[in-house]
């Protein structure tokens, strides 16, 4: 009997030094190691570099590989809120960084454990994960502390929200995805608050992990801008205060505008029709 169907998408932006072996090395796992129908699309945000014609090259030895490319900036989250439109199209829907960080291998565990819950998502911080190459220590308290303010404000107990290996059930993610407006890297909150209030169950699984050179976070910004962009979320499970704050959108527009990230999306964003895959 064959394995579920499985999508999975990697986000990229300027990642031509690295995402190449990432690209065949997952092809050609789940090509020898999965019994189910297998693609893997590659949403390009923004790129300046050649990570496209890398992509292309790569679409050219694997059938199972293809690609969004999206000229703007939109972010990892406005990417994967793009890519996340394909989840009619398999039974299983998930996403891992363009940097490789985690192995095919240990994605496909995760996939394995979708049995037992609606998203299973791999963790850095549970008992048994494999660290091969830890973040520095600067990169480890902003973690914590960010993980501090997470379930403070959503009580998620959820000790690694922002691993980027994460798998779903098709309906699941259909079910939430107009949820979804977060474009930053603080869209996995978005996400995981969306499964956790639609009674969607999660499971953290510990994961095999290797910190990569070459990360395109810059700390004090980008953690300001999950900052506000987790405080957005909770907001809009508090409709009233939400309505009254809405005077300040274009406040929120600028100060977006001057930490350098995409602004969340309108409900007309998420929404519209599904992009072409090349």
């Amino acid at each position: 009997m064959p394995d579920p169907s499985l999508l999975l998408l990697i986000p990229a932006y300027n990642e031509e030094r690295r995402i190449e072996p990432v690209l065949r090395d997952y092809a050609r796992f789940f090509q020898e190691q999965y019994r189910g129908k297998f693609q893997l699309v590659v949403i390009l945000n923004g790129c300046t570099d050649n990570t496209l014609g890398i992509v292309q090259r790569v679409t050219r030895d694997y059938a199972s590989v293809s690609y969004l490319n999206f000229p703007g900036s939109i972010g990892k989250g406005g990417a994967l809120i793009e890519g996340l439109k394909l989840a009619p199209f398999a039974d299983f829907i998930g996403y891992t960084d363009a940097d490789g960080a985690t192995p095919p291998h240990a994605f496909l565990d995760l996939v394995r454990h979708l049995g037992a819950a609606d998203c299973v998502i791999g963790s850095r911080w549970r008992h048994g994960a494999i660290i091969h190459q830890s973040q520095a220590g600067h990169r480890q308290l902003a973690s914590r502390v960010f993980h501090l303010i997470v379930q403070l404000l959503f009580w998620l107990n959820i000790r690694d929200t922002q691993c980027g290996a994460k798998v779903m059930k098709r309906e699941a993610v259909e079910k939430i995805h107009s949820y979804l407006r977060i474009a930053d890297m603080a869209f996995d909150i978005n996400l995981l608050v969306a499964l956790h209030r639609a009674g969607f169950r999660i499971l953290e699984v510990p994961t095999e992990w290797t910190d990569k050179i070459g990360s395109k976070v810059v700390l004090g910004r980008t953690s300001l801008t999950m900052l506000l962009s987790t405080v957005r979320v909770r907001l809009i499970y508090w409709p009233r205060l939400y309505k009254l704050l809405r005077p300040l959108r274009p406040l929120e527009g600028w100060i977006y505008g001057k930490l350098s990230a995409p602004p969340p999306l309108s409900e007309s964003q998420v929404q519209s029709p599904k992009s072409r895959v090349e």
